[in-house]
């Protein structure tokens, strides 16, 4: 199924234990759904708040933490071992715990649902989706809500 994919999920000590299997097929399933041609990888971390934030104020120039960022890139990233060789690299997704935790916990959710959502959200990103303009976000957001409706999360997304 993975069709030459590969995902690379790592928590970091700190946060806990995460169900990397569910942001694995998150992943999994965004690519797939989409005809890149070409076997692909990238790399999903699970962090915390305080690197998010330290994330998002170096490259967004935006204080405070958010829940997920996206770092897309064709060479390696620095979350990436390199182990499959040379595939094509996507890039890099970074996943605030803390805030998929609070997240769920608004939307009446699991925590492994919230990153889910996330995970396809930062891929959907490394595909080259956006959400600044309307049509943008219309388009990325019915990419999310099929996704999510195949992975069987039910979450409202963000407004």
């Amino acid at each position: 199924m993975s069709r030459g994919h590969h995902i690379e999920v790592q928590v970091e000590e700190e946060v806990g234990p995460v169900d990397t299997v569910a942001i694995e097929q998150a992943a999994l399933l965004t690519l797939l759904r989409h005809e890149l041609g070409e076997p692909c990888e990238l790399a999903v971390v699970v962090s915390d708040d305080d690197a998010l934030s330290d994330l998002n104020l170096r490259f967004r120039g935006i204080r405070g933490p958010t829940d997920v960022l996206s770092f897309a890139d064709d060479t390696r990233g620095p979350f990436s071992s390199g182990a499959t060789g040379f595939l094509r690299y996507l890039g890099d997704i970074v996943i605030s715990l803390d805030r998929a935790k609070a997240q769920a916990a608004e939307a009446g959710g699991s925590l492994t649902d919230e990153l889910q959502v996330l995970t396809v959200h930062g891929v959907l990103h490394l595909l080259g989706y956006d959400h600044e303009e309307a049509h943008d976000k219309e388009t990325m957001w019915a990419q999310q809500t099929e996704i999510l409706r195949l992975l069987h999360v039910d979450i409202p997304l963000p407004e």
